[in-house]
């Protein structure tokens, strides 16, 4: 699974792992053994591949890059339905939320939009208030992806006071956990020691016994989630996450909406404007997803994006000293294989990581280690001294710990509902990208084509929406929220979770998009460092200004 709050370097600890705040996103991840996310927090995710569930064949060609969605999303009556006024109509009470400087309140929303009295849901909010000087503009909502991420955690640890100060004394800095995340309802699927099993799952299975354990997992995970929230999981929808975000700017007192998404947050944002375009304040996608791809198509792009970034990564890690992967005359091909030969290693023998649970790093734990890093290049200084003193001392608490930063578990044990909540969105958005093992190892050599280091592991990580227990409510789409006021898409072009070419399809689609690129690395822009950036949505923020066509920094 965010604008995602950029990984920032851990503390290495021999008993426990450290627990990154919510907010670090990534893509929409599965929630596999081990998931990538979208979004922003290194949340959900895990397998960082956006997949869902449903049956039924599917005939996309594996090489096809252009979007096969026919369908533009609907926007909705702008006639607010007699059904929904109280929604609207409600008042919020504020309270003091125990954090300094924040508010919370609970809001009320439809559990079924389709059947307003079938019952409500609640859903977590907080606000920090504009703290001047200067005129104030109004509420500024802020998601960090996942999905499954925090957007409550996120605001109170990063965007309300961390976002730039001018930004955050002209608008009241606001965040709502989605329907079924962290304060909202949430889904949980597995508790804590369950969870630490299944994020140790094999997910390159040697043969069929190991295959048949890695279905049972997906099997035994999905049945957590359909005993433990099954009255939610028809119900947590992005479109309904949408329509939310809707009742709460009505209930903010905003007659439109301004909102920076990042990650999974620029699909829900721009879902956002495909249902209310004439609602549309001013809108920052940034880390954009495409919405008009199948979870197949999305799975092999992202294979491709953690490819990239780890071919960056290697021609960086060569140029230092405890490199463990090669030195300066080792190609990243080469980088490449070394690392697959260290976890094939730990696939047949895991090694001590100094965790007062007793785990010990496996070739699972290791890759979403690794992967972890691939968010943000500020972290790879930290790998390379996990890889070497996992490879050189046969010691891997330190991959343990990015590995655990990107689950979101604590040093109690404890996860966060983040994966619960990552499977259970991205399993009723989409189709699931496979059904069967079998099309899986139809699969893999694309994935491996698409990534050598990954590929395998992320065609796995593909199947585990096809034994969820809702059916999938959404298909791929494009969204073209005609009438919309400028809508600003950011895509950076070595980005890992969310490939560049999904921010240019994505501004291609909407009618009003301004597409602004980073050339760099990592996951998202804004607030990374790029003064070119920041400015760029700075100015459109607090002027209304979009930057120029086509513009791009570095």
């Amino acid at each position: 699974m965010y604008i995602r709050r950029p990984l920032r370097p851990l503390r290495r600890t021999r008993s426990r792992a450290a627990h990154l705040p919510p907010g670090t996103t990534g893509v929409r991840p599965l929630a596999a053994p081990w998931s990538l996310r979208v979004g922003g927090t290194l949340l959900a995710g895990a397998a960082l591949l956006v997949s869902a569930c449903s049956a039924g064949p599917r005939t996309e060609p594996a090489g096809s890059t252009a979007s096969t969605a026919a369908v533009a999303l609907a926007a909705l009556p702008r006639a607010t339905p007699s059904g929904l006024s109280s929604y609207y109509g409600q008042k919020l009470k504020w309270r003091d939320c125990g954090v300094p400087g924040f508010q919370c309140t609970t809001m009320k929303a439809p559990l079924d939009y389709a059947d307003p009295a079938a019952g409500d849901v609640s859903l977590a909010v907080s606000r920090k208030k504009a703290t001047g000087p200067g005129e104030r503009l109004g509420s500024l909502l802020v998601n960090p992806g996942g999905p499954g991420g925090s957007a409550v955690g996120y605001l109170q640890q990063y965007a309300g006071i961390g976002y730039p100060a001018q930004v955050r004394a002209r608008y009241d800095m606001v965040a709502v956990d989605p329907r079924g995340v962290a304060r909202s309802e949430p889904v949980v699927c597995l508790d804590g020691k369950e969870m630490d099993t299944y994020t140790q799952t094999d997910v390159t299975p040697d043969d069929r016994r190991e295959q048949a354990g890695l279905v049972d997992a997906y099997k035994e995970f999905a049945e957590g989630c359909g005993s433990r929230a099954a009255g939610t999981l028809r119900h947590v929808s992005t479109v309904e996450a949408a329509r939310d975000m809707d009742i709460l700017r009505a209930a903010l007192g905003d007659k439109k909406l301004t909102y920076v998404g990042a990650s999974y947050g620029t699909f829900l944002g721009a879902t956002y404007a495909g249902l209310f375009p004439q609602r549309v304040g001013r809108l920052v996608l940034d880390g954009a997803m495409d919405p008009s791809l199948p979870a197949r198509r999305t799975n092999l792009d992202q294979t491709a994006g953690f490819e990239t970034a780890f071919q960056s990564f290697a021609k960086d890690c060569v140029r230092h000293s405890d490199c463990a992967l090669g030195g300066r005359n080792t190609t990243p091909a080469q980088v490449g294989d070394n690392l697959r030969a260290f976890f094939k290693k730990l696939d047949a023998h895991p090694i001590p990581a100094g965790d007062a649970d007793g785990r010990k790093l496996g070739e699972a734990l290791a890759t979403t280690g690794v992967i972890a890093a691939m968010y943000d290049e500020s972290a790879w200084p930290q790998l390379r001294e996990s890889l070497t003193s996992a490879m050189r001392e046969n010691d891997g608490a330190g991959l343990l710990v990015l590995s655990d930063s990107y689950y979101e578990r604590d040093a109690g044990g404890r996860y966060s509902n983040l994966m619960s909540a990552n499977a259970a969105v991205n399993c009723l958005d989409l189709p699931a990208a496979y059904d069967t093992p079998d099309q899986v190892r139809e699969a893999v050599p694309d994935f491996e084509k698409a990534s050598p280091v990954f590929g395998e592991g992320l065609a796995w990580a593909s199947l585990s929406c096809a034994y969820w227990p809702v059916r999938a409510t959404g298909e791929p789409h494009r969204i073209e929220a005609k009438g919309a006021a400028p809508i600003v898409v950011v895509g950076t072009t070595r980005d890992p979770a969310t490939p560049y070419r999904w921010a240019q399809s994505l501004s291609r689609q909407l009618s009003s998009a301004h597409l602004l690129t980073y050339e760099g690395d990592g996951h998202t822009a804004y607030g990374r460092g790029s003064s070119c950036i920041d400015s760029a949505i700075n100015t459109y923020l607090l002027r209304g200004t979009p930057p120029a066509q086509g513009k791009r920094c570095s």
